[in-house]
């Protein structure tokens, strides 16, 4: 989870303020992040009652990124605000305790007032998992996506590198996606081969809904041969996200680094997901220093 691990102290208090929170979760069970109607799963559901019960007191939960029905959370980072102190196993194992087994909290931590797990953050990254292989898993069903055509990650890793950089990604964005604007700026488009599995990783300050899993449905267009690597290129050009084919699944997706300035104290995360770490070397799995920033202004809450 973190690049040094965290010992669970108990000399410690925290609260009486802002709160900062790292957990994952498995996506599989939940209609996604974001509060839904009653009766309707979501993990910010599930993680404001164990907050608050821990808290003795109704809380608000902030996140840096929400994310999908069936995308999962590797790293996610949260805020709340509260008059409770407690030490950091107490906070750490009483949320935990109040929360189903799919959403585990592993730090907790003041954060000094002007942090916003969203606003704050200055990059976000993400992989998606795809089993590339004849017959669909059963294990892993959940958790990865499953690609029967022959996949060539050469030519995917071609077209992903026309990703790079600063564009207008309208060409990748849901039709239902509210942001005001389609500028992002992609760090980095990575994909990686291991026996049957592929993984995309990619980061940049933001991302535009659906942004990641059209980026793999493109990708794996080109992957199988139904076009070459330029026509990323050109769809991203053209702007039109007709064009740029299917959604990828849900199920292969994963929230696996949100980064801060230093000063904000939110442990490094060792980038996951678990079963996918250990495919790449350790310099994989460390964060990547962003090198364009566009901060956010600040909102309320």
């Amino acid at each position: 989870m973190f690049q040094t691990p965290v010992p669970l102290t108990t000399d410690n208090a925290i609260g009486q303020g802002r709160v900062a929170l790292v957990l994952e979760y498995d996506g599989a069970a939940y209609h996604g992040w974001q509060l839904q109607k009653s009766g309707v799963p979501s993990v910010e559901d599930a993680l404001t009652r164990a907050v608050s019960k821990v808290a003795d007191k109704p809380v608000e939960v902030v996140c840096a990124g929400r994310t999908d029905a069936g995308v999962h959370g590797a790293y996610q980072v949260v805020h709340f605000d509260t008059g409770a102190v407690r030490n950091l196993r107490s906070w750490v194992m009483g949320i935990n305790t109040a929360l189903p087994s799919g959403i585990v909290v592993h730090w907790a931590g003041n954060a000094p007032e002007p942090f916003h797990a969203r606003f704050s953050a200055v990059y976000r990254r993400y992989r998606y998992v795809i089993f590339n292989g004849p017959v669909r898993p059963a294990l892993l069903a959940s958790q990865v996506s499953w690609n029967f055509r022959p996949l060539d990650e050469t030519l995917m890793q071609e077209a992903a590198c026309q990703l790079e950089g600063e564009h207008d990604f309208s060409a990748f964005r849901a039709a239902g996606c509210q942001s005001r604007s389609p500028w992002r700026f992609v760090e980095f488009v990575r994909v990686r081969r291991r026996d049957d599995f592929v993984v995309i990783d990619v980061q940049a300050n933001a991302f535009l809904h659906h942004m990641v899993r059209n980026f793999a449905g493109a990708l794996m267009a080109v992957g199988q041969g139904k076009y070459p690597p330029q026509w990323v290129g050109e769809v991203l050009a053209g702007g039109d996200r007709r064009l740029a084919g299917v959604t990828a699944p849900s199920g292969g997706l994963y929230m696996v680094d949100v980064g801060y300035p230093e000063p904000f104290g939110i442990p490094l995360a060792r980038c996951g997901p678990g079963f996918v770490r250990p495919w790449f070397d350790s310099a994989d799995n460390r964060p990547v220093a962003p090198s364009w920033v566009h901060r956010k202004p600040r909102t309320s809450s």
